[in-house]
């Protein structure tokens, strides 16, 4: 065990050393960007067409304003896992929840660094100590932290009020009998609806609540929810190293499962239903992408010790594990998800889509920058690709709320999605940007040839818009003097 724990931490260096060249990429700069437009003035969802809460905005403007590395959420949310897992494993066992986690995020490569999921794994283990240290010590101070923890992860992700739920039917399971059933769920229950009221409050105060409310009534709930469907399958099969690892994974719940209830069985238990929940968490969202699997992950860490424990230190008979076979299958399990997750991580570290990505994002912002004259807006249609990360570095705005084009280009006979189009093509006649900038790359459509199921688009580009650059994935349409 100490071998495999010695192994883990240095090749978890390694990686956490490689790791500081990541360049900032993907989804972390949307957020950034919307952060930065808040810092602005502007409004979430009036003036940034978005998905996610407002608490997602919030954390990443805050890390504007601190500069706070993804390194050190990591450390944070590994700290507390260690913490957490003491409860399941002391001394050596109560190492392999961390390190199995910190090889987890560094393995996905630069792409997991800033994930709404990542970011939420903190608030969750945060919320699960809460709950069970008030469980099992009557401690409502404890289940009011970690109703509190639990309400700042429903403002990153909602799919987290399901965990928030269950926590408080535990906690109505009051072990110590100090308090009752319905103050304990209660404590959970009220503490978990501070954070949210706050978060709304400020948004009600910045004028943004109705926009909030149209964007998810209308557009996120009945439509964006089915877009991009992937079955479990295809889930695991498109991730670098993904049957593999969900075997060991699930072969680690398992092990768990096997070993008898620790002296504080509360902490076993909430990581038992944080497992499920993240399985909920990943099959909700319905998108099958790699880092919807964070939840998941981080309480099957959590029970990592309970795995490789041996029975005698959780207070049962030594002869019971002797004669079993559990303990060395799962050493020999977290020995091969080091191995994998060391080979996943070497991969993506010289991932070629990231160097590429960034490689694009430097060559737009470097051929728009001299385009846009001080003052002028851009207008991007793209996903992921770069296009507003660029804008966020040359400090750039659009003329409408669009920060993506993907809305456009699915249930295009929806009178929804054709509203949408309509606002975008109004926007940019009231207020015409000084270039349009579309990304080959986009989602779920991909390539320029998407534009021409949007006409109205096409003929405003045509009619007061030159192409000026075509770049390695990108075009920018410059504004034409005549228009």
């Amino acid at each position: 065990m100490k071998l495999i724990s010695v192994a883990s931490a240095l090749l978890l260096a390694y990686l956490i050393w490689a790791s500081r060249a990541w360049p900032l990429i993907h989804d972390a700069p949307l957020m950034h960007y919307i952060a930065w437009l808040i810092n602005q003035g502007a409004v979430p969802y009036r003036d940034a067409f978005d998905m996610n809460l407002p608490g997602v905005y919030l954390l990443h403007l805050a890390v504007l304003r601190a500069g706070g590395p993804d390194l050190g959420w990591l450390a944070a949310t590994c700290g507390l896992l260690a913490a957490y897992s003491r409860h399941l494993g002391g001394g050596w066992p109560a190492a392999a929840g961390p390190l199995l986690f910190g090889l987890y995020h560094l393995s996905g490569g630069a792409w997991h660094a800033g994930q709404r999921d990542f970011l939420l794994c903190l608030f969750l283990l945060l919320g699960a100590w809460g709950v069970a240290r008030g469980t099992e010590h009557g401690a409502s101070g404890a289940l009011l932290w970690g109703g509190l923890a639990l309400g700042a992860a429903m403002m990153l992700k909602p799919h987290a009020a399901l965990y928030w739920v269950l926590c408080a039917a535990i906690a109505a399971r009051d072990r110590s009998l100090a308090l009752s059933a319905w103050r304990a769920a209660g404590l959970v229950v009220a503490a978990g609806l501070v954070v949210p009221s706050v978060v709304f409050g400020w948004l009600a105060w910045r004028g943004g609540l109705a926009s909030f409310q149209g964007v998810f009534v209308t557009y996120v709930i009945p439509l964006y929810s089915r877009v991009g469907w992937a079955s479990m399958r295809q889930a695991v099969e498109g991730h670098s190293f993904g049957r593999p690892l969900a075997l060991l994974f699930f072969a680690l719940i398992v092990l768990a499962l096997l070993t008898p209830p620790p002296r504080q069985p509360a902490y076993k238990g909430l990581a038992l239903v944080g497992v499920l929940y993240g399985l909920g968490h990943f099959f909700l969202q319905g998108k099958g992408w790699e880092y919807q699997l964070y939840p998941l992950i981080v309480f099957i860490c959590a029970l990592a010790p309970a795995a490789v424990v041996s029975w005698r230190a959780i207070g049962w008979p030594r002869v019971l594990d002797l004669f079993g076979a559990r303990r060395p299958i799962a050493l020999a399990v977290w020995a091969l998800l080091v191995i994998v997750l060391g080979a996943k991580g070497v991969e993506a570290l010289d991932a070629s889509w990231i160097a590429a990505k960034a490689r694009r994002v430097e060559a737009l912002t470097r051929d728009l920058g001299p385009l846009v004259p001080p003052g002028a807006t851009v207008q991007v249609m793209d996903t992921t690709s770069g296009g507003i990360h660029a804008l966020f570095r040359l400090s750039l705005r659009q003329p409408t709320r669009f920060i993506y084009d993907f809305h456009f280009f699915h249930d295009v006979n929806d009178p929804r999605i054709r509203a949408l189009r309509a606002e975008l093509v109004a926007g940019l006649a009231a207020h015409p940007p000084a270039a349009v900038v579309v990304l080959e790359e986009s989602w779920p459509e991909l390539g320029y040839e998407r534009l021409a199921t949007f006409p109205e688009l096409t003929q405003a580009l045509e009619h007061a818009f030159r192409l000026a650059v075509t770049g390695p994935g990108y075009r920018i349409y410059a504004k034409r003097s005549d228009s």
